[in-house]
């Protein structure tokens, strides 16, 4: 809207009465629009009658059209401007929002297993493992006495133990531990693999735990790969590294990544060489115990810091 002014004359006119500051003009309630008054209230109370009808006033509105067009311009950019500041609070709001494919990363993160789940998986494979590498053991003993070209297992890894063993329990464990540490020190993959798999077998368990989820993989999967797969395929050099590469990809899935079975690889060749120096399934058996004991020592002991942030 333009400018409106007000074009007021007196025909006629005393300084008597332009003067006279009694009954003042009201003007809080006098007419204005755009700031230019357009109406007086009460000026009949002021002035004298014969005054007033002397007294003409003539609004004039004048909008030129390019006024009009401004005003009508910036109308149009201040509800633009409005429009934009919603949309970019929009646009704000729709960048805070979180992506779900991080939300159910998340949730399979905390989803953690029971303690009572976690001991009776780790019974029932550990006690399948086993049986199979006894039945491994059974087999090739009695297709050995039957003179079957077949290594008998259990004459060339024994049960047998020697005070000796004890320097090679005590090497395996400082390598091995000492290894593992270094690599979650410096290799990411591995180290990020490592924790998802302790998270989901440790997490839920008692110090007590960790004992049982320590010694019976150690000695199922020892009496399985070193005990049974490792004199079927030959006893030597050849069948030490076949049976590391089956143990380590064996050891994928569950949050492991390659990174984790290549370390598998290298503890399957460390624990085949002790059983081939050895003859004694028992050195592996204790080595790889002894080594999943002190990994979740070690995992216990750096979580608790992270949990009490």
């Amino acid at each position: 809207m333009g400018s409106l002014s007000v074009n007021g004359w007196w025909t006629r006119t005393t300084s008597k009465y332009a003067s006279s500051s009694t009954n003042p003009l009201r003007l809080e309630q006098s007419s204005f629009i755009c700031g230019n008054l357009i109406g007086l209230y009460g000026v009949q109370n002021v002035l004298p009658s014969k005054l007033c009808s002397g007294l003409k006033f003539s609004p004039r509105a004048f909008a030129s059209r390019k006024s009009f067009k401004k005003l009508k311009k910036d109308g149009t950019q201040k509800r633009k401007s409005v429009t934009d500041s919603s949309s970019s609070n929009d646009y704000g709001q729709d960048d805070k929002k979180v992506d779900p494919s991080e939300n159910l990363t998340e949730q399979k993160l905390i989803s953690i297993p029971s303690r009572s789940s976690v001991l009776q998986a780790c019974t029932v494979t550990s006690g399948l493992i086993a049986a199979f590498g006894i039945i491994i053991r059974q087999v090739s003993h009695l297709a050995s006495v039957e003179g079957l070209p077949i290594l008998d297992c259990s004459s060339k890894v024994s049960f047998d133990f020697e005070m000796w063993h004890l320097e090679l329990i005590t090497g395996l464990v400082l390598l091995i531990s000492s290894c593992r540490y270094l690599l979650l020190k410096t290799w990411l993959d591995f180290a990020e693999s490592s924790e998802a798999a302790n998270q989901q077998v440790l997490t839920s368990l008692g110090p007590l735990d960790y004992m049982v989820v320590a010694f019976l993989p150690g000695f199922s999967e020892e009496l399985l790969f070193r005990g049974a797969l490792l004199p079927l395929f030959g006893f030597d050099w050849k069948s030490v590294l076949v049976v590391a590469a089956i143990f380590g990809v064996l050891h994928l899935g569950s949050g492991r990544k390659y990174s984790f079975a290549a370390w598998a690889t290298f503890v399957g060749i460390a624990y085949g060489y002790a059983t081939v120096m050895s003859s004694s399934i028992i050195v592996p058996m204790a080595s790889h115990a002894v080594n999943n004991l002190v990994g979740g020592i070690l995992w216990r002991y750096e979580s608790k810091p992270s949990e009490q942030r």
